[in-house]
């Protein structure tokens, strides 16, 4: 039997081609990275533990948002539109919902 994680992966990289956003929450910190399995590197990144988001003392919702945010800016600022969400081994509500609505909202599509 496969993991949820494993499943989620194999089925993103069977079906598209895009650069893959994939989401880690530890239960202090959430860290998320933009992945281009082709050439296996790492496009951009931000996290919790980051000193100019970690000084501002949020709540883990609205870090989470800052998150989304901000990582949406990077990626934006490359050029990349479109990307896969990957949400690993978590289900789709709380924490990983609210980043990737923030990422939405600021003009990534997946």
């Amino acid at each position: 039997m496969k993991t949820r994680a494993e499943k989620i992966r194999y089925k993103l990289k069977k079906i598209s081609d895009r650069n893959r956003l994939t989401v880690f929450k530890s239960n202090s910190h959430i860290y998320v990275q933009l992945i281009d399995d082709k050439k296996g590197t790492t496009l951009a990144s931000a996290a919790s533990v980051q000193p100019a988001i970690k000084n501002k003392n949020l709540k883990k919702k609205e870090l989470a948002e800052l998150i989304g945010k901000e990582i949406a800016k990077k990626i934006i600022a490359q050029g990349i539109k479109n990307v896969s969400f990957d949400r690993g081994k978590y289900k789709y509500h709380g924490l990983i919902k609210i980043l990737a609505e923030a990422a939405r909202n600021e003009g990534l599509n997946f």
